[in-house]
């Protein structure tokens, strides 16, 4: 297969998984608002994480290892554990187009902290592209004016955690599997969400409350594997932005199952924030495109 089918394979995979987490996400937010939040997050890290084991399991690799205390292990679980607790919060009470939009922050936030707190060389360009990006989320969320809701706030705290968390993946041990990694953290959100559960006890969900838990895990499950098949398929940086794509279906869903309707501000915000993470994805691409040919120069 040349590369150019490749690139259009992986895309329409990160496009077909982008669309499997918005339907995720849509179970998510039915589930959050009858059920308890520690319930929802148990159930998301319990069945998730048998998926990884496995996975772990075919590589010829133990899940439990030493390696899994490592610091940066350790603070990939927080930023996970913050990240799912903040999200299915928001989910519950914040309309889903609104934390759709305001999670595209993401890889900017990413860019933000490996600069501050990994001292990589970031160019006045993707700087600009930061404040452009947050001034978005801040048009989205709205802060001080009418409209604002205060709930809206969780997603900021599932960006930094998510933030938190892709940061601290890059200091995870290179012979550590990516199956490992996933299953740590979804055993960690498991156990967030088992502690949270103790002290009003266990509820037992209606069969429509656990048809669509079951939903969630097998949309959020199906729709990983998509993700890591696409990335493998195609060009990072020729596939990386049709995550993107993501908003689109949420916003189709938000208006279609939760007959929201997204105002001006909130798609103007979004509009900056995709525009800003294109572009530093571009400035990116043609970072490491210069550096390549210095190098192969030398």
């Amino acid at each position: 297969m040349d590369q150019s089918a490749s690139n259009l394979r992986g895309i329409a995979l990160m496009v077909a998984a982008m669309a499997l987490f918005a339907v995720e996400d849509m179970f998510l937010k039915i589930a959050a608002a009858d059920l308890p939040v520690g319930m929802v997050i148990f159930v998301a890290g319990a069945f998730g994480a048998p998926v990884f084991v496995l996975m772990a399991r075919t590589e010829g690799r133990r899940t439990f290892t030493r390696a899994a205390l490592h610091p940066a292990a350790l603070a990939r679980n927080g930023g996970e554990m913050a990240a799912t607790f903040a999200y299915i919060n928001a989910l519950a009470v914040v309309p889903l187009s609104t934390v759709s939009a305001v999670l595209q922050a993401l890889p900017l936030a990413v860019t933000l902290g490996a600069a501050l707190f990994l001292r990589e060389t970031v160019g006045w360009r993707r700087w600009l592209a930061i404040a452009v990006g947050f001034g978005g989320v801040m048009v989205v969320i709205r802060p001080g004016f009418d409209g604002f809701r205060p709930e809206a706030l969780w997603v900021l705290v599932t960006v930094a955690g998510l933030a938190l968390r892709d940061l601290a993946t890059r200091a995870i041990p290179r012979d550590c599997s990516s199956a490992q990694v996933s299953a740590w953290g979804l055993l960690s959100v498991a156990l967030l969400g088992l502690l949270m559960m103790i002290p009003g006890g266990a509820v037992m969900p209606e069969p429509v409350q656990a048809a669509t838990l079951f939903g969630a895990v097998i949309f959020g499950t199906v729709g990983y594997w998509l993700v890591v098949s696409a990335s493998r398929t195609g060009e990072v940086a020729v596939v990386a932005p049709f995550r993107y794509t993501r908003l689109v279906f949420a916003i189709a869903i938000g208006w279609g199952v939760f007959a929201e309707t997204p105002d001006a501000p909130m798609l103007l915000g979004a509009a900056m924030i995709i525009g800003s993470g294109l572009y530093a994805l571009a400035r990116e691409r043609a970072r490491k495109r210069a550096l390549s040919l210095q190098g192969g120069s030398v």
